[in-house]
């Protein structure tokens, strides 16, 4: 296991930020159930509509990207179905636009009748309520996307219930996590290059827990990287709750997708015979863990394993694949 000895590009980059809290919202913007609300909303051309919404459970207002179809209306008499996308972690204010600064999503979908939903994912938030020490309290990712975000969209921008989900990095556990421990709410997920046993340990190499205490470290200095989950071997009931490997039994009846590259370089890596990527070659490993365990519960999984590491370029083309086998479960 390392601890701070690990900083790679393709983990940690620096995001523009796309859309100022405090712009014009609808009047008649909703609430969820415990008074978060769309404090901004600024439409960037046809489709693109960015949101700002402050909520109580998280310290600053959070931010979401929509993508909306032909014929969108607030006012519409119909819903539409809605594939939300996870951004991976990050150190910028603007990991919303993620997806659409550095893949052709926008053009992929524009012709499809579905609603896109990119939000923020904090830079460290791990898509979860954060333990804190057994005390609660925010950051509450896991609230604020599926209790809060879910309801602003389904109260007042006509987002219907046939859902899917998928993520790039930690966007993919978050994904998975997500459909499993909310049985029901998502038809089918994805993830790419996720990290999808979190348990998974390495004395002498990177793991996730790694990953957790050093994107704590970058994006909020002031915390401890136990707030999220507490410790792995003392708090190891809290890490399996919101484990995907631990929970993969409850992702039976969801459609799945899940990718990783090796590590090595591939058609997409400017450098071919480099040292191998260390974050996708663990990304690899847990995929194939989970994978594994879904095998022998019986899970149906489609998957795609392939030659390249932890880089965009990759993941557009698995949305490209997974793209269809998430929408036969919505649409």
């Amino acid at each position: 296991m390392w601890r701070y000895g690990w900083l790679g590009a393709s983990f940690i980059s620096g995001l523009s930020a796309s859309i100022a809290p405090g712009g014009p919202a609808q009047a008649s913007s909703p609430a969820a159930d415990d008074g978060a609300a769309v404090i901004g909303e600024r439409s960037r051309g046809s489709r693109i509509l960015d949101l700002a919404i402050r909520s109580p459970v998280l310290a600053v207002p959070a931010r979401v990207r929509l993508l909306l179809p032909s014929g969108w209306s607030r006012d519409a008499a119909r819903t539409w179905p809605v594939l939300w996308l996870l951004p991976g972690a990050g150190s910028g204010p603007a990991l919303h636009t993620t997806w659409t600064d550095n893949t052709d999503v926008d053009e992929l979908t524009a012709g499809l009748d579905i609603i896109v939903v990119m939000p923020d994912g904090g830079r460290c938030g791990n898509y979860t309520d954060w333990w804190n020490h057994g005390k609660g309290g925010p950051p509450k990712w896991e609230t604020f996307h599926l209790a809060e975000l879910r309801q602003i969209l389904e109260r007042g921008y006509r987002a219907g219930t046939a859902r899917a989900i998928a993520g790039n990095g930690m966007g993919g556990m978050g994904a998975l996590a997500y459909a499993a421990r909310h049985r029901g709410l998502f038809r089918a997920a994805a993830s790419f290059s996720g990290p999808l046993n979190t348990l998974h340990r390495d004395p002498g190499g990177l793991d996730v827990a790694d990953l957790v205490e050093l994107g704590v470290a970058i994006g909020s200095p002031s915390a401890d990287w136990t707030d999220v989950w507490g410790d792995p071997d003392v708090q190891r009931v809290v890490w399996r709750q919101h484990n995907p490997y631990d929970l993969a039994e409850r992702l039976s009846g969801v459609r799945l997708y899940i990718s990783s590259g090796d590590g090595d370089p591939g058609p997409y890596d400017p450098q071919p015979g480099t040292d191998p990527d260390v974050l996708e070659s663990l990304a690899h490993t847990l995929a194939l863990e989970f994978t594994g365990k879904l095998k022998k519960l019986g899970v149906p999984v489609s998957t795609h394993f392939y030659n390249g590491t932890h880089r965009w370029p990759y993941w557009q083309r698995e949305l490209h694949a997974a793209l269809p086998i998430l929408l036969a479960e919505i649409t």
